[in-house]
Order: C-alpha cells, then structure tokens, then sequence
C-alpha cells in the first residue's frame, strides 16, 4: 500500500486560521460562539410576533393603519442590520506568510541587534506619523504581522481585526472597520423599535381598559405583559448603547480606544483621527466609502492530500498476498529485458517467457508443431520382450 499525492483546488476560507465558521461557500463569516446571537433573533422575532398577533388588529383598527404598517417596515430594517452585521467580514487582516514572517524576524532582529542572555528583548514597534503626531504599531506574534492602526487582536476570534471596536456576543462577531455603521444602525433601529412597541403596547392597555378594565384586559391578550416585561428592561440597555456609540461617533473614537484610554491618558495625547467637527466625524464613519474585504475567502488555492493507493481485483478473482505480489514486483524490477553473457541460465527461459507473454497479439505466432517424442527400448517393455524371443 503505497501514498499518491492528488491535487485539488480548494477554497481559501477552508484553510484560513482563526476561530471563525463559514457557511454558504464562504459568503457568511460568524464566530464561533453563536448561542447568545440565537437568543437576541430569539427576542427580536417572539417580542415583534406578539405584537403583530393580539396589539396591531386592535390598534389598526381603533387608531391607525399605519401602526402596523410602520413596525413591519421598522423591523425589517433591524433584522437587515442585524444580519448585515454578523453575517460579514468585520475587517480581518490575513496573516503573514511564512516567507513573510521569516522576513519580518530577520528585520527586526537586525534592527534591535544581538540580545545579551538573561535580558528582555525591546517591543516590536514600529513609529508612523499621522496627522503630524506619532502613532505606535504593534507587532502580534500570532500573525506575525505588525498590525495596522487602530487594529487590535480579537482573543474569541484569534484573528486580528482592522479598527477594531469590540467583539459582540449579541451579534456573534467582531465590530470593526468593514462593519460598524452597520452595527450602530442595528442599535439605534433597535432602541426606536423597543420604544414603539414598548409605547404602543401601553395604549394598547389603556384603550381597552377604558371598555373592560385593567385585569379582564390583561387576561385577553397575556402576550402583552409579556412584551411590556422584555421592552422595559431591553430599553435602558439598547438605548444606552447607541447613546455611548453614538458620543464615540462624534469623537471618532472606538471602544477598545476608550477602555484603553488612548487619547485621554496621562500625556493627554490629542486623537489624530478626530476632524474636531462632530459633523465631518459621523460622516466619515457614517458615510464612508465601503471597504473590501482583503480576505478573498471565496478564491481558489490548490493543495496536495495524500491518498492510500490500494490494489484492486476484479470481482470472482482471488486476492494476491502482500508477499507474493512483492516478489513479482521485485522479479520483474530485477530481471534484464535482453539475455547476455551475464544473465545467468536459468533466468533466460523466465526471460523468454515473460517476452512471449508481453506480446502483442499481431506479432504472435502460431506454435511449431511439435514432433512425438523417440521411444527409448528401456522405455517399451513389449519391444525388449521380442528382442529377447528372436535371440
């Protein structure tokens, strides 16, 4: 049994690091923890489908048409950003080559020279100015890469990401350069769709209240209860994030700056990417050109698997064992295909044979006949009993 090496094309996010799954060839990249991504479309579609079922037929019928028609345009909206957000490339850098990598060591190495033993080696960083005012870049020893500013290494997805903001379990991905408008829009759209259910859910209440009291209306439509519970508590939490965000914006700042402190620490260190002007910074976060994925996860790349070649016999026939399959192998490896003076005797009929075998059939001939043996006196016993009678 031997080992042949096939090559095959394969996609390129079958074979990228990190801790991330794809689904749908390769267009959708989550991470991998996913439970509470489930359990946020989970509140949004059971909240939203009580809503629609006992508060909108009353309420489009005593009130407005348009209360139903809004929520169902106001939700569509947020399950669009929602899945925009955790279904695309946050904005991943690919890691460094291993030629890369070697080559970055060697550089820095050089640059910082030999070490003595016993002391720690300087960081890896590299100085860029920007907007007059230096800027550190890191180098990650996962990547092998020195990551470009405001890029940042996700510990859950093990990837680096560019402008990275966070890593929201509630979306299942990184936030950062190539998905974050979309993620502040989920939210905000998020906040106003909490606050007109959550509204619309108390009108509801009081309305039919008027005509059958509190407790006979809480007992004919219990779902509302229920929403009133899931908005009310939803509501501090969604709306105070896209506040938060919404400050950041105006900064243009992200939240790993923030914890961090990066603009706001001891040297007072002013932001260089802020334009001063709250208007130009949601702009240019908001409104900003779209950027390309730099991961190309849906090319092709080929790879050489190794498969087991097995040797196969036809049906009814007797398998040939290892052994003896070997040995012929090895006598049809060793044997010469002419006869010389150094091909000893007994090998040249085996020699002959095997040639007559190998023939085609056109250059076959009909065998010589063969002529009938001479019979040898010993070998008639009737022929030595006459010789015998005529002496």
């Amino acid at each position: 049994m031997s080992a042949v090496m096939i090559t095959r094309k394969v996609r390129k996010w079958e074979k990228l690091p990190g801790k991330n799954t794809f689904c749908c060839d390769g267009r959708v990249m989550m991470a991998r923890q996913k439970g509470v991504f489930y359990l946020t479309l989970f509140l949004i579609v059971g909240t939203c489908a009580l809503f629609f079922a006992f508060e909108c037929p009353y309420l489009a019928v005593h009130l407005s048409p348009t209360i139903p028609v809004f929520a169902v345009v106001l939700f569509l909206f947020v399950m669009a950003m929602l899945l925009r957000t955790s279904f695309s490339d946050p904005g991943v850098l690919p890691r460094a080559l291993p030629e890369e990598a070697t080559f970055i060591e060697m550089e820095i190495e050089a640059a910082n020279g030999n070490v003595p033993a016993g002391q720690r080696p300087p960081p890896r960083i590299r100085n860029v100015q920007i907007n007059n005012q230096i800027v550190k870049l890191k180098y990650c020893y996962t990547c092998k890469i020195f990551r470009p500013p405001r890029a940042s290494h996700c510990s859950i997805c093990d990837n680096c990401v560019d402008r990275f903001d966070h890593h929201c379990p509630w979306v299942g991905n990184c936030v950062g350069k190539r998905n974050y408008r979309y993620f502040y829009l989920f939210t905000m759209s998020l906040s106003l769709l909490t606050i007109y259910i959550f509204t619309f859910d108390i009108v509801h209440v009081v309305m039919r209240s008027v005509d059958k009291g509190f407790l006979n209306t809480l007992k004919e439509t219990p779902g509302t209860v229920l929403e009133v519970l899931v908005c009310f508590f939803t509501l501090w939490s969604v709306v105070g994030l896209t506040g938060f965000h919404t400050y950041l914006i105006s900064l243009n700042q992200t939240t790993n700056e923030d914890i961090k402190g990066s603009w706001s620490g001891k040297n007072r260190v002013q932001n260089p990417y802020s334009h001063k002007n709250f208007i130009k910074n949601c702009c240019e976060v908001l409104c900003g050109p779209t950027y390309p994925s730099v991961l190309d996860r849906r090319g092709l790349m080929q790879e050489d698997s190794p498969v087991s070649a097995e040797p196969s016999f036809s049906s009814g026939s007797n398998p040939v064992p290892q052994t003896t399959h070997a040995i012929i192998c090895l006598q049809k490896t060793t044997a010469p295909l002419i006869p010389n003076e150094h091909t000893p005797d007994d090998a040249k009929p085996s020699i002959a044979a095997s040639a007559e075998k190998n023939a085609s059939p056109k250059e076959e001939k009909p065998p010589a006949p063969k002529a009938p043996p001479l019979a040898s006196p010993e070998a008639d016993p009737e022929a030595s009993l006459a010789k015998d009678k005529t002496h």
